[in-house]
């Protein structure tokens, strides 16, 4: 049978006796009656804004501290590029030098590594090592009955080769405009998506009365898929079964669901008509969007529901600052043809997934210690840390602060250490104050607004946890090929826009997309 799977991983025959056992190494020690040492894989986001090094600052020194007394495990933790994660644990896997425990936003790639005898199943270990972790997970709203922690178990084999964390929050994404350059224009907030589009040339055609040299009306990265979601969205029929729409996802990819191409071809109207950045396809990141954003020459952009809002990025304060009175608020225009406004909604399984490679030296350890995470004790402090420098309490109740320095988080709710959970567990009637106070120098009721209206009319995009051995050896060229056609598209003349779709469309079917269709179509539950 031909291998599908491009990176070969060497198969460990033998599962170290302390892990096939099931149960926990006495008292968590080495024969020698040492500590047992692990290493942990954690996001390096780099050191902007006065971030730490993600192996060693006042947050990895508790860990250790901690875990050491309660589990005696001693914890290394090893850097991977969040920008480049899914190469850079590929790579590691690969090479059989992954760390104990990884995380990584493909479950693609987990199940194929689990498919080729890479990773541990995970399953028979769930109710005897990770009881604290099916406490905090609590019941998956997508299927009653069942536990959150079994959201990502194959429903051919039973097995479990990764586990998604648990996202709190319900909302994805937004699209924000320039509120200031609306009143100066005398223009009321788009309601409709002919209203948007016509507001963007407004932007276009009057760099002067909005006080710059010139306009970038709408801006976005060379990410389209992710950029321009809600646009994606609106265009998308209304009326296809999620079965379809599972069916036709290649790799988080949505190019054959009904309406997409259209969508494209407004994206390239907009672009031909000067409204986009003419330099989106050199943005592979945040980091230049942010700043030009910051510029004040921005007029619209999607992104994250919070995106100009977040404490790490500063695009907010630091555009007052540069342009004072302007503003960013969300708004909710684009309209399907059901008259909806349709968006994104996070699924309560996260898009981060852990496991355990096979080379592990200590998988037990591992498994020991992300349950560890998963106790409140451990995971509330992550989350909420010193009380006067983290948080302080309004009425009992603890308000996040922002932290500089020593004990400032690297990452939202410190998301790259606590693993398995993303979000505030907070009582809910406490959530919106809790989560309104996660952004210093922010009115309150402007995230308030913006956590409702990436909220309206937002589902889940469809789940099943199949494993689709086809898209194995393909993925990482079908990623690139829809990257890539999506530029092409948006950058097309007109009448360039369907040789340049149809072309493209083949290219990618044929590289492998209509075989993981095919494969999904037999597969689908």
């Amino acid at each position: 049978m031909k291998r599908l799977f491009s990176i070969i991983i060497v198969a460990v025959t033998a599962l170290p006796a302390l892990f096939a056992s099931g149960g926990r190494q006495e008292q968590g020690k080495t024969q020698s009656g040492g500590p047992v040492a692990i290493t942990v894989e954690v996001f390096d986001r780099g050191t902007d804004g006065g971030k730490t090094d993600p192996t060693n600052n006042a947050w990895t020194q508790w860990i250790k501290e901690k875990v050491l007394k309660d589990e005696n495990i001693q914890v290394t933790f090893v850097p991977i590029s969040r920008w480049t994660e899914e190469q850079s644990i590929i790579a590691k896997m690969a090479a059989q030098d992954a760390p104990d425990l990884c995380y990584t936003y493909s479950m693609d790639n987990v199940r194929n590594w689990g498919i080729q005898d890479g990773v541990y199943d995970l399953s028979p270990y769930v109710d005897t090592h990770l009881k604290d972790m099916q406490e905090m997970m609590g019941e998956d709203p997508s299927i009653p009955g069942q536990n959150l922690i079994w959201h990502s178990r194959d429903v051919d084999t039973g097995k479990l080769y990764g586990i998604s964390n648990k996202y709190v929050y319900t909302s994805s994404h937004n699209t924000f405009i320039r509120k200031d350059w609306l009143d100066k224009l005398g223009l009321p907030v788009p309601k409709t998506t002919q209203q948007f589009y016509d507001t963007m040339v407004a932007f276009k055609n009057n760099a002067a009365k909005l006080g710059v040299e010139r306009v970038i009306p709408f801006l976005m990265t060379n990410d389209v898929r992710w950029q321009v979601y809600n646009i994606f969205l609106s265009f998308m029929a209304p009326n296809i079964s999620s079965k379809e729409r599972w069916i036709n996802t290649v790799a988080e990819r949505q190019l054959l669901i009904p309406g997409v191409k259209e969508a494209y071809r407004f994206l390239n109207k907009m672009y031909n008509d000067g409204l986009i950045d003419p330099d989106f396809p050199l943005y592979g990141d945040d980091t230049t969007p942010s700043n030009v954003i910051k510029s004040g020459i921005v007029g619209a952009f999607q992104h994250n529901w919070d995106h100009p809002y977040r404490q790490n990025l500063q695009i907010q304060t630091e555009l007052e600052k540069n342009i004072p009175g302007a503003k960013f608020i969300p708004i909710d225009p684009f309209t399907n043809s059901a008259g909806l406004t349709p968006k994104r909604g996070s699924p309560a399984a996260g898009g981060l997934i852990f496991f355990i490679p096979k080379s592990s030296k200590n998988p037990e350890a591992a498994l020991r210690y992300a349950n560890w995470l998963c106790r409140y004790e451990n995971y509330h402090f992550l989350q909420f840390g010193n009380e006067g420098v983290n948080h302080t309490k309004v009425n009992g109740i603890e308000i996040p602060l922002t932290a500089t320095g020593a004990w400032i988080q690297n990452s939202g709710v410190n998301i790259d250490y606590t693993m398995s959970l993303n979000g505030y567990v907070v009582p809910a009637e406490h959530f919106g104050q809790v989560l309104a106070a996660s952004y210093p120098g922010i009115p309150p009721d402007d995230i308030t607004a913006a956590y409702k209206i990436s909220s309206t009319n937002a589902k889940p995009e469809p789940y099943v946890p199949a494993t689709i051995l086809s898209i194995a050896a393909t993925r990482q060229v079908l990623v690139d090929k829809e990257k890539n056609l999506s530029v092409n598209l948006i950058v097309s003349k007109p009448n360039d826009f369907d040789r340049v779709w149809d072309t493209g469309i083949k290219d990618w079917l044929d590289s492998g997309a209509q075989s993981v269709i095919d494969e999904q179509r037999a597969k689908y539950r």
